[in-house]
């Protein structure tokens, strides 16, 4: 029998202390110091973790950029979130899952395991081959539907110095790189996350000028 799948969750509670918000946050620094505090974050059954809105489960919402053009794909038939499926997306990631099924004993932080796990999510959809740099650049919350609510997206915004991205996952379609105004005019197929996002999206490029944010040194 497969084992359930385990994912990074945190209590709700824990956003509505640290203060709660919907769309798009771009004061990240507090949020990620609150919820990356030892002890707060956990591991929980997947199947358990999506009906409960007690929690939150983190994801990693990577926008890849080029040039002023974004990285888009439809969700195919073989999507993990199958309430997803046929939906435009900006945003490359997924759930954080125990490497090995093995959890730190001593390093609560899970800094590290959630900073292999973007890298490790990123690299089972597409085939980065250009240097990039990644920056956390918002936190996303939508509590609107159903998805939205058992979720919080941590933004990622990836530059990158050429445009060689190749899919690797067959959940991926119609892949291509887009400008804002093209993406508007796609809008209406847009999932919820990817929507919010786009409304951002010269937010992030001037916070990616202005500020260098790196919130995971090395």
């Amino acid at each position: 029998m497969a084992k359930e799948e385990k994912v990074l969750v945190f209590k709700r509670e824990i956003l509505e202390q640290a203060g709660a918000f919907q769309g798009l946050n771009f004061e990240v620094e507090p949020y990620i110091n609150t919820i990356f505090a030892p002890g707060v974050l956990s591991f929980m059954d997947r199947s358990e973790a999506e009906n409960n809105p007690n929690y939150k489960q983190i994801i990693p919402y990577v926008i890849l950029a080029f040039e002023g053009k974004y990285l888009t794909y439809v969700r195919g038939k073989r999507a993990g979130e199958t309430r997803l499926i046929g939906n435009r997306s900006i945003g490359i990631g997924g759930h954080i899952n125990p490497i090995d099924d093995e959890v730190p004993l001593f390093d609560t932080d899970y800094r590290e395991l959630y900073r292999c796990a973007v890298e490790r999510e990123v690299a089972e959809e597409v085939l980065v081959e250009s240097k990039h740099t990644d920056r956390i650049i918002a936190l996303l919350n939508d509590d609107s539907n159903p998805v939205g609510r058992v979720h919080l997206g941590v933004v990622h915004f990836w530059t990158l110095d050429s445009r060689d991205v190749r899919k690797r996952e067959q959940m991926i379609t119609q892949m291509a790189f887009m400008s804002s105004q093209e993406l508007e005019e796609a809008k209406d197929s847009m999932e919820t996350w990817s929507r919010l996002c786009l409304e951002g999206l010269n937010k992030m490029e001037q916070h990616c000028i202005s500020e260098n944010i790196s919130l995971f040194p090395d």
